[in-house]
């Protein structure tokens, strides 16, 4: 009688056992179906908006024209700019309806914040912040002011030197073209110390000239 007791309990505690296990195993799987993984963060959400209406034919001609004398890769770069302005607006529209003091200390900070990036100046006030445009910051972008400097030859070529590598802030590499730089960082800005690049006679960046055609005179 006593070995027919341990024997059940022995039983009852695998059965328990297994079906904990298969509880776990269930619980593993439903986890993996849902695109989780133990420990891994969880998928962020978009940083901005697409537009309303895709396909308005004056804001299609401007989204070229931004595509294609700023270099960006695809429209989603577009979108995450006019993310960052609309933010600054929004911000700027609060500020000026309210009068408490919380409102004027972020008046002040949001003030200094858009100085040091260089989209205001020092004495600018909330109402500069609503007059800015997607170019004033897309030309704060890393990748625009390596081209403005003359550390490219192209606006396209810019970019693949940010993202090979070779461009530096200071003594940090920035591998990121739309890294907003801010006034103070932007005499920082030059080639690794080791980078073939930094020679200005280098091939890679020699100003393209076009091949004039000959006129009638040179001819002769």
């Amino acid at each position: 009688m006593h070995l027919d007791f341990q024997s059940g309990a022995r039983e009852q505690g695998q059965t328990s056992g297994e079906t904990k296990e298969r509880l776990l195993e269930f619980r593993r799987k439903r986890l993996s179906q849902e695109g989780y993984k133990m420990g891994a963060p969880k998928k962020q959400r978009k940083k901005y908006s697409t537009v309303l209406h895709p396909w308005q034919k004056a804001r299609i001609e401007e989204e070229a024209i931004l595509l294609r004398e700023y270099g960006l890769k695809n429209k989603t770069e577009i979108y995450k700019m006019r993310s960052i302005l609309k933010g600054f607006a929004d911000q700027a529209k609060n500020l000026i309806t309210s009068k408490t003091k919380q409102a004027e200390k972020e008046r002040i900070a949001l003030l200094n914040k858009l100085s040091n990036l260089g989209f205001i100046t020092k004495t600018g006030n909330v109402d500069d912040v609503l007059d800015l445009s997607i170019n004033d910051i897309l030309d704060r972008r890393l990748q625009t002011l390596v081209y403005k400097k003359a550390m490219a030859r192209s606006i396209g070529q810019a970019r693949q030197f940010i993202v090979h590598e070779h461009i530096v802030l200071g003594n940090k590499i920035i591998t990121v073209p739309s890294y907003l730089v801010p006034v103070e960082e932007e005499n920082l800005i030059s080639f690794i110390a080791n980078s073939k690049l930094s020679d200005s006679d280098h091939p890679e960046r020699e100003i393209l000239t076009k091949k004039t055609k000959p006129t009638k005179s040179s001819k002769k």
